[in-house]
């Protein structure tokens, strides 16, 4: 079954995570019941995949300020039909930063995600009112990865207003997002 490497990714990452388990089981129920879960007309919602990234010195952290959200995020985005969520991860860092080096961290000695959200995302239309997509969920599942590319070889994608490196005291500044908050939280343990 295409969907056995998240659900084994989701049973480690309740290991790891244990306070976690409600938000993983409704992950799991997604993914175990909708085979189309990976495609972005899934609905009540589809799996996406996103990547928090450290730079090289391990002091900041890469947000996108997202054009549709206009908020602060991490880079990630829809599967689309691609069943491993660390590729998808891998291809939206590369379409939305043009980074291409990149190392995936492992936790607690696996290759599992970092983080897990399901976040609700609002309808949107066109300029006339008209419905172009409905609110749904996106079940995102989170990788932390590392960068040794130097700052200028980063460059935003049109789905971005801007790309830049944060501190953590920045990205304090710039949002109160619990999810986000959450990852730098747990970030902290391989920042210098």
């Amino acid at each position: 079954m295409h969907r056995r490497l998240l659900l084994d990714m989701l049973d480690a990452y309740a290991r790891v995570y244990p306070a976690e388990v409600a938000m993983i089981e409704r992950i799991g129920f997604l993914v175990r019941s909708h085979a189309d879960c990976f495609e972005r007309t899934c609905r009540p919602g589809h799996v996406t995949a996103s990547a928090w990234i450290l730079s090289a010195d391990r002091r900041r952290c890469l947000l996108t300020h997202h054009r549709f959200l206009n908020r602060w995020l991490q880079l990630g985005g829809h599967a689309d039909g691609q069943w491993d969520p660390i590729d998808v991860a891998v291809r939206e860092v590369r379409e939305e930063s043009s980074l291409d080096r990149i190392q995936l961290v492992r936790v607690a000695g696996c290759l599992i995600p970092f983080d897990i959200d399901i976040h609700r995302i609002p309808a949107r239309y066109d300029a006339a009112g008209r419905l172009l997509e409905d609110a749904h969920e996106h079940h995102d599942i989170r990788f932390l990865f590392i960068t040794d590319m130097a700052d200028d070889m980063i460059s935003k994608s049109a789905e971005s207003h801007a790309i830049a490196w944060h501190t953590p005291a920045e990205i304090h500044e710039r949002t109160q997002e619990e999810s986000i908050l959450r990852m730098l939280w747990k970030s902290t343990a391989w920042m210098m």
